[in-house]
Order: structure tokens, then sequence, then C-alpha cells
């Protein structure tokens, strides 16, 4: 078994597809408001791609969660280190790129941690949502600006009640 597909629907933010291999969480894409069909190749009860569908499903439903699904994320050194700074980031909290770039000891790199961000193949999970502009504005998303703004919400409302 390489590869497995599932494609979610009816999320609050639009249909979410997420690949895996055998013992990890390999992608997550975000498909936009048209719902798919659900579909699972090769395997139709993979254990990760269960968990992960049920840890978004948690998230994504306003329960604070934890995500507990192994991850593998492929990319180059640098960018393994910026998804490591961003796995590090409090939940409901934001950290700027160049505050990233400090994190990772690269303090002149906060571009390079924006294109690291860019590529991150599974966002959510490994939360660059989380990151802002120096200015504290918000900055591009994979997903786009709407789904950053929800997401942000989503946990900012949730941390805002755990603090109660």
């Amino acid at each position: 078994m390489s590869t497995a597909q599932l494609t979610l629907i009816d999320t609050p933010i639009g249909a979410i597809s997420l690949t895996a291999n055998h013992r990890a969480l390999t992608q997550i894409r975000f498909l936009g408001d048209t719902p798919q069909d659900p579909t699972t190749l090769e395997d139709e009860h993979h254990p990760v791609l269960d968990l992960a569908a049920r840890e978004l499903a948690a998230y994504l439903g306003g329960q604070y969660h934890d995500f507990t699904v192994p991850l593998e994320p492929q990319g180059a050194p640098f960018q393994q280190l910026v998804w490591q700074a961003l796995k590090a980031i409090p939940w409901g909290e934001t950290r700027s790129y160049g505050e990233i770039a400090q994190a990772i000891g690269q303090p002149t790199a906060a571009r390079a941690v924006g294109m690291a961000n860019h590529k991150n193949p599974l966002p959510i999970m490994i939360p660059c949502h989380r990151v802002i502009g120096a200015d504290g504005k918000l900055t591009g998303y994979n997903g786009g600006m709407t789904i950053k703004e929800q997401l942000l919400a989503l946990e900012h409302a949730q941390h805002s009640m755990a603090l109660i």
C-alpha cells in the first residue's frame, strides 16, 4: 500500500483532500466549495486517513484538539525546520514570519520562512495559518484568506472560552 486518498465533504471551510502513505499523513489540500464524492484509493479503511479525518472534523467542528495523526511532510531541510517551528506555535496564538525566523536561529530569513509556509503540504495540522505579517495583518494562505480568517477565528473563540 503506497498511498491512499480520502476527500472530505461538508466541512465548514469546503472540501478537503487527505493523502497518506501506510504510516503517516503526507498532504492536505483545499478543494474549494465544490463538493466531491468521498474517495479512498487502494484501502477502504486506511487507519491514518481515518484518524486524520476524525481529528480534522473535531477541529473544524469547534472542539479543541491536539492532532495526534503521524505526519510526514516532504520538503527541504530548511522547510522541515520551519514546519517544526510552526507546530510549536501554541493553539489560538499567532507569530510573525520574523518571529519564526528568530525561533529557528535565522533572524534574517523572514522571506524564506514565508516561502516555506507557502510550500507547507499539511496546512491546519502544521499551522501555517497562525503566521501573520510583522504589522499584525493577515498575509497570504494557500487555502485563501477567507479560510485563514476562519481558522484563526475558530481558534481565537475557543482560546478565549478556555481562558474563562
